[in-house]
């Protein structure tokens, strides 16, 4: 016999099936945004704080892009071959930008982003970088192993450009440069290339650039690479991006090194906030990209890890100098570029608040209606005082959109704990959050218990019980202590292709009880099910009950009954042919099987056995011929056989013997 498995419809087990998340974290909600550009490379960028605008340059493509502050492109500038630094001047008027393709600087109108004046450097000069002071254009040209300074003097009626402006220092590759946030007479330059490391500091009030400082000649070999320049915001330091996992601080007085801010290697980019915050990029393809240092502090109080939008395992690079603080602001815009290809200008809206870390401890099961302990810890770069206040919120089937369960203070060392009882059965989760302050971003953790209900006691009767076809049965249900739901379901499932059905549902009575009958053609299983509440589990009991099939034997054709002993037989001359019909309840491909048995020396013995199939009304009609049966005793029976009769819906039965003799 054949057992059906319950419906899951008819459960709510589902509350309690999804496994528990022992401890959960969460960082910021944060309002981080990026967008794509339609660029190649990247070689510099600067923000316009007058205009709100951030200028690109694309060396590949050779052009500049301007974008809003959200990224979306204003306009472009093409025809700038191998387009590289930038330069706001002074009153943001102009974009300056180098463009050693055209052996040119070339002026924009920052605000209209169209091209104004382009400056000649002298062919095979290849200017790379630009800066803006003492109201000149100063550029850094060169090879990888001559790099100098020239400047452009704008002020005449013909522009006077001036070459090898320091050429005693000889910078590896064309030198980048740097205008003073404090004094628009100075400017800082640093090679580009890896062959040697210089550094220098100038004054060009006076048109040309007098060195004031130079990195000491112990320095030449081990700086590499320098990706960007920075001077802090008082102009008493400059801020170097070199390999080595740190960028490099250096006294501009004297150009000796001070200090450094941890990184990554290899460094990126650097940028300095008007009020000292210093933003360190590194181009880290498996760790942070940024780390933000909070004026005076040498611990970073925030770090980025660029997502990947690549075809390759790393994450998006940041782009050499392609850091940039909003001007009057306190976002952070950066440039990355993606393993393949793309290019996307991210907007980093809290980069100086520290982002504390939620972590929610809670046991993995718990019962319900019993208390349980959640703890938990904050960490944060700028740790948070006890007393602190965090919201507590207990979400679960009773309450999906969560109970508030007040508020929590922060316990000494970051930790925090507190009891709670769980009042609903499934996964519990508690969900604590942090509201966030000046200096910290808001922050949530959770944690979710997988609650167990109280077990629910369901019996069912009538299991094993075998009757007779068309039989009624009742069957009664036995629902024991529940918390609210008393309601229960009997559900039929013969075997076979009869669907399950519904019998009853209802409340159980008083005494937990709950009836209903049902009229037995087939094997059938019957089911209880409990769908349990918010403290009760789901339970289901079943009750099998074997049904024999319907067999019936009919003889007819004889001519009289005989009296023999006790038993009646229907007497039929041996010139006729007794016809059976056997009928058993109908079901596709059944058959009956006939048993024939004949007296002979004082006992009943088989004549023989056979199957025959029934009609679509559960008849079988067979004759016998009873040529030269005269003066002989025969009986004859009908039976299915549970397997063996082509099915397996019904329990087997045999039918009651019908007796028959013959005469001449």
């Amino acid at each position: 016999m054949r057992k059906r498995t319950l419906s899951a419809a008819t459960s709510l087990a589902v509350l309690f099936s999804s496994a528990a998340l022992v401890a959960g974290t969460a960082g910021p909600a944060s309002a981080d945004s990026s967008k794509a550009l339609a660029m190649s490379s990247v070689g510099d960028m600067v923000v316009d704080g007058v205009h709100r605008k951030i200028f690109i340059s694309d060396p590949y493509l050779g052009k500049i892009v301007a974008t809003d502050y959200a990224g979306t492109v204003l306009s472009t500038v093409t025809g700038l071959p191998g387009v590289t630094g930038l330069a706001l001047s002074a009153d943001s008027g102009s974009l300056y930008a180098a463009v050693p393709g055209a052996d040119a600087v070339v002026a924009l109108d920052a605000q209209a982003v169209t091209e104004t004046t382009r400056y000649a450097t002298g062919e095979g000069t290849d200017p790379q970088f630009v800066a803006a002071a003492g109201g000149r254009i100063w550029f850094g040209y060169g090879t990888n192993e001559d790099g100098d300074i020239g400047s452009i003097d704008p002020s005449g009626e013909q522009p006077v450009v001036t070459l090898g402006q320091d050429a005693e220092i000889n910078y590896s590759g064309a030198p980048r440069l740097v205008s003073s946030p404090t004094d628009p007479n100075a400017i800082a330059a640093v090679s580009s290339y890896y062959h040697w490391f210089r550094i220098g500091a100038y004054d060009v009030s006076t048109g040309t650039a007098v060195r004031t400082a130079r990195s000491p000649e112990s320095e030449s070999s081990s700086g590499g690479m320098v990706s960007d320049l920075a001077y802090t915001q008082d102009g008493s330091r400059l801020i170097t991006a070199t390999a080595g996992n740190r960028h490099r601080v250096w006294q501009t007085s004297d150009l000796t090194q001070v200090g450094a801010y941890a990184s990554e290697y290899h460094g990126a980019a650097v940028a300095v906030a008007p009020d000292g915050t210093v933003a360190a990029g590194s181009d880290a393809w498996y760790g942070p990209d940024v780390f933000v240092y909070r004026p005076g502090e040498t611990k970073a109080v925030r770090q980025y890890d660029f997502p990947n939008t690549g075809n390759t395992s790393a994450g998006d690079s940041l782009a050499d100098s392609a850091l940039a603080w909003e001007p009057g602001g306190s976002r952070l815009f950066a440039v990355t570029t993606a393993g393949g290809g793309g290019t996307r200008l991210h907007v980093l809206d809290e980069p100086t608040r520290s982002v504390p870390v939620v972590t929610v401890k809670a046991p993995a099961t718990a019962p319900v209606a019993k208390a349980l302990t959640v703890s938990g810890t904050i960490a944060a770069t700028l740790p948070l005082p006890a007393g602190t206040p965090l919201t507590v919120t207990r979400y679960d089937v009773e309450a999906p959109q969560g109970k508030a369960l007040g508020t929590r203070a922060l316990g000494a060392n970051g930790a925090f704990s507190f009891p709670d009882t769980p009042t609903a059965a499934g996964n519990v989760t508690y969900k604590v959050a942090y509201a966030g302050d000046a200096q910290h971003a808001a922050a949530t953790g959770t944690a979710v218990v997988k609650v167990a209900p109280n077990k629910t006691a369901l019996t069912l009767d009538r299991h094993g019980l075998v009757v007779n076809f068309n039989t009624t049965v009742t069957y009664t249900a036995t629902l024991g202590p529940t918390y609210r739901n008393r309601v229960v379901e009997l559900w039929a499932d013969p075997v076979g292709a009869e669907p399950k059905r519904l019998l009853k549902r209802g409340t159980v009575n008083s005494a937990g009880k709950l009836s209903a009958s049902l009229k037995m053609t087939r094997d059938t299983w019957v089911s209880a099910v409990f769908a349990g509440d918010t403290r009760s589990a789901a339970v289901s009991a079943a009750s099998a009950v074997n049904t024999r099939a319907g067999v019936a034997t009919t003889l007819s054709r004889h001519y009289k009954w005989t009296k023999i002993g006790t038993t009646s037989y229907q007497t039929y001359h041996q010139t006729a042919d007794p016809m059976i019909a056997a009928w058993l309840n109908s079901y596709p491909n059944r058959k009956t099987r006939l048993d024939l048995q004949l007296w002979y020396q004082g006992a009943w013995r088989s004549a023989g056995s056979e199957f025959f199939r029934l009609n679509a009304n559960g008849m079988a009609y067979v004759t016998i011929d009873g040529d030269g049966a005269a003066g002989y005793k025969f009986r004859v029976r009908s039976a299915y056989l549970d397997g063996t009769s082509g099915d397996n819906v019904n329990s087997t039965v045999y039918g009651p013997w019908k007796y028959f003799n013959f005469t001449r």
